[in-house]
């Protein structure tokens, strides 16, 4: 594995992960629930998603996604439903105090659960494992180093982005706190999120 292909699947995760969808509308949605803990641990669900994805190409199992198909059209929609209930709850929220109420514990769980299902039941990150990714690196001959490189890179490029946006949520809250365009920001929010879902939902297998 060359200096190239290391940078060239860098820049192809920085860009699939900063492009808008389940996986991004996620971690807002649990940073402006929860906060960064929250916004941290959602992030490492999404990126263990991953690590499955890229355990799967580099064993040479890849034909597994075709067994599990129905496997991952359920988490797909479970993912879905989910990023649509979170909508609905920031549209029902009365501002950016009640957004900001402390979580219970175990909301934690389900935070790394939301990452997970959301990255194994996205359409995008299944073709790119399963299509692209094979394409910016010789599987089969793959060392381990190399697959220490993998997922290191992938780490920081997937885990990066969703922390940003992790942050500039938590941000834009604090800058929205108490103030009249708090209620606007759980307008987008949810209104975003519940389309989010849709979209997930009804894109193809």
């Amino acid at each position: 594995m060359t200096f190239v292909n290391t940078l060239a699947l860098f820049g192809a995760m920085i860009v699939l992960a900063a492009i808008p969808g389940p996986g991004t509308f996620a971690v807002m949605a649990r940073s402006a629930s929860g906060g960064m803990l929250h916004g941290l641990v959602t992030t490492i669900g999404i990126v263990f998603g991953d690590y499955v994805f890229i355990a799967l190409c580099l064993s040479g199992l890849a034909y597994i996604a075709d067994v599990m198909g129905n496997a991952f059209v359920i988490l797909k929609y479970v993912g879905a439903a989910y990023l649509i209930w979170l909508g609905l709850s920031l549209l029902r929220a009365r501002g950016t105090a009640e957004v900001n109420a402390t979580p219970k514990q175990s909301s934690l769980a389900s935070s790394w659960l939301l990452g997970l299902t959301t990255t194994l039941g996205n359409p995008k990150a299944i073709l790119f494992y399963l299509s692209f990714f094979p394409a910016f690196l010789p599987i089969k001959e793959i060392t381990v180093i190399d697959t220490i490189i993998i997922f290191v890179v992938v780490t920081l490029a997937v885990g990066g982005v969703m922390l940003t946006y992790a942050w500039a949520t938590v941000r834009a809250q604090a800058i929205l706190k108490n103030r009249a365009e708090s209620r606007l920001f759980n307008y987008i929010g949810g209104a975003t999120l519940i389309g989010s879902g849709i979209w997930m939902a009804a894109r193809g297998n």
